[in-house]
């Protein structure tokens, strides 16, 4: 017998504007969901420059997970989904 677990987490939120392309950056505010892992807010701080600068975005806010081993919790996706244009989930190591 083999015992097989599944590693996915379950889905919190449906996405409420699936598949819609921004045509640019501009004046956008950008979110990222830290999932906890070592390196991943050196990684999002250096994006977080690059966006604004290069790329003309208003705002990036910056949330973090708990643990790397759970979904986000339930605020923060409802807050980053009312805040931003867009959101990013990272990972470091």
């Amino acid at each position: 017998m083999v015992l097989l677990y599944d590693p996915t987490a379950t889905r919190q939120a449906e996405p409420e504007k699936s598949g819609v392309k921004l045509a640019s950056l501009a004046g956008k505010v950008v979110g990222f969901i830290d999932n906890a892992k070592p390196n991943f807010n050196h990684l999002v701080d250096d994006l977080a420059e690059l966006l604004v600068a290069n790329y003309g975005v208003q705002q990036v806010i910056k949330s973090r997970k708990g643990s790397a081993s759970v979904p986000a919790p339930e605020e923060i996706v409802r807050e980053l989904v009312d805040q931003c244009d867009v959101v990013i989930a990272g990972s470091g190591d």
